[in-house]
């Protein structure tokens, strides 16, 4: 049996939802227009503890274990990670992000499709071109999962922008409301931050109980 619990309105294929997609099209386009400051290409984002900036791969990128994003206490910090393929993450995986504040950005720009692990708990802002799946109980406390052509998959799952609700029950530093999303590239609060789980709710596969809160979205014309 399917579940899904959601918080705020739900929107499929209206005009709020075909704005949605055309917003976040064009956050893809810029972030693949950024100017990358590091080449992480072949290195595992697992075990390092990385300052603001652009960092590309010009292929796939892995996460095991834990990656630290230290903000560095600017209120404007920005993260941005070009990933040239796939993005995957192993099971029980975390992003930790510190130092931020309500302004910190976190977006990971994926040209084919991203797996996050049984257990990972992600933080930022999925982008991805085609696909996005979330494995079981693999979170997503401070971001979004946006797919632009296929299904965003969940089994048993959490996906919140509330980034301040889950700081006493994880002990986690997560920062603001608005999903790591800053105020540069996601519109806040008319359309993006609005849920379109109507539409992922179409791309769930069966027999996978999926439980969601705040935005996960499969745009585009993919489905099953």
């Amino acid at each position: 049996m399917e579940t899904v619990t959601h918080t705020g309105a739900v929107h499929q294929t209206d005009a709020v939802a075909q704005q949605s997609q055309i917003d976040a099209t064009n956050a893809y386009n810029i972030l693949v227009s950024l100017s990358p400051t590091s080449d992480l290409t072949g290195q595992d984002l697992g075990g390092l503890t990385l300052i603001p900036g652009i960092y590309t791969f010009s292929s796939s990128a892995q996460l095991t274990g834990t990656l630290t994003l230290n903000a560095l206490g600017n209120p404007n910090a920005q993260f941005v990670f070009q990933i040239g393929s796939t993005l995957t993450t192993a099971s029980g995986s975390v992003v930790n992000v510190i130092n931020g504040s309500a302004n910190t950005e976190v977006f990971w720009q994926v040209v084919s499709s991203a797996t996050l692990g049984t257990g990972t708990l992600f933080a930022g802002n999925i982008i991805a071109d085609q696909s996005i799946t979330l494995n079981n109980t693999a979170s997503i406390l401070c971001g979004r999962a946006i797919a632009l052509t296929a299904a965003v998959t969940m089994d048993s799952n959490t996906i919140s922008d509330n980034c301040s609700a889950y700081n006493g029950d994880t002990g986690r530093t997560d920062f603001g409301s608005t999903g790591f999303s800053g105020v540069e590239f996601v519109p806040e609060p008319s359309t993006l931050s609005l849920l379109a789980l109507g539409m992922a709710c179409l791309w769930l596969s069966v027999g996978r109980p999926a439980v969601s809160h705040q935005t996960a979205w499969g745009l585009g014309t993919g489905g099953g």
